[in-house]
């Protein structure tokens, strides 16, 4: 049987850690060629990824990185947009900095990849783009103004590129995935009484594991979804904020 991803090219923009990370591994033992663009260095070894140093907000850093891994590999066939930061406050303690930094990073960050990597794209006639999101964006959470607006803006960003991308009859897909509370690093530090708490507001009583959201991504990324564009995968759970 052949691997899902066998051929493909894939950039994952915070792509060392956490759900980065795991769709990297998921991704390059489907077969994937996978480029980890990110701050920090891989935290793993895993055969056929590759790591570049990215910083999204950095647009001359955008452009050299997709300039190298086009140069090198010909095409970017998958493109995960998941790096993302939180600073959270009330909105009435919420500072400039804190609102201009996860703007920068978790929305104008996914513009400055995507509007260089979709018209290639759209040039290779194929391409899956995936905006990783947040159930945040969908409901809102307390305290998460600057995350939540990045979060429905990306969602907002995937059903419009899904029809530019698409034009003049491209196999170019756009979605999003919109996870709930998954186990990475930075749950790791908040109080075992907030994560039952948040694991109680689950039909399936439990928080998510990065692999679970790397699941969904791989479908997305996969000729299993052929048809599947400009849509909105919930993977939470069963949850409500």
């Amino acid at each position: 049987m052949s691997k899902r991803l066998e051929g493909k090219v894939a950039l994952i923009t915070g792509g060392s850690t956490g759900i980065g990370g795991e769709c990297a591994k998921r991704f390059a033992a489907e077969g994937a060629t996978v480029i980890s663009g990110d701050m920090n260095p891989l935290t793993f070894e895993a055969a056929g990824v590759e790591y570049m140093k990215l910083n999204v907000t950095d647009v001359k850093n955008c452009e050299q990185v997709v300039k190298d891994i086009l140069a090198k590999y010909g095409k970017i066939d998958i493109l995960v947009n998941n790096a993302g930061i939180t600073r959270d406050a009330l909105v009435q303690k919420m500072t400039d900095d804190m609102w201009d930094a996860v703007i920068a990073v978790n929305l104008k960050g996914v513009f400055n990849i995507t509007r260089l990597v979709g018209p290639a794209m759209m040039e290779n006639n194929y391409g899956s783009i995936i905006n990783i999101s947040s159930v945040v964006g969908e409901y809102g959470n307390i305290g998460q103004t600057n995350y939540a607006a990045t979060k429905a803006g990306v969602i907002g960003m995937a059903k419009t590129w899904a029809k530019e991308f698409a034009r003049k009859g491209a196999n170019v897909r756009t979605n999003a995935i919109a996870p709930g509370y998954v186990m990475t690093d930075i749950l790791k530090t908040v109080p075992q009484d907030l994560l039952d708490k948040f694991a109680g507001l689950t039909m399936l009583g439990r928080l998510g594991q990065p692999e679970e959201i790397a699941n969904a991504a791989l479908f997305l990324a996969s000729e299993e979804s052929s048809y599947i564009t400009g849509q909105v995968l919930s993977v939470n759970g069963g949850m409500r904020l």
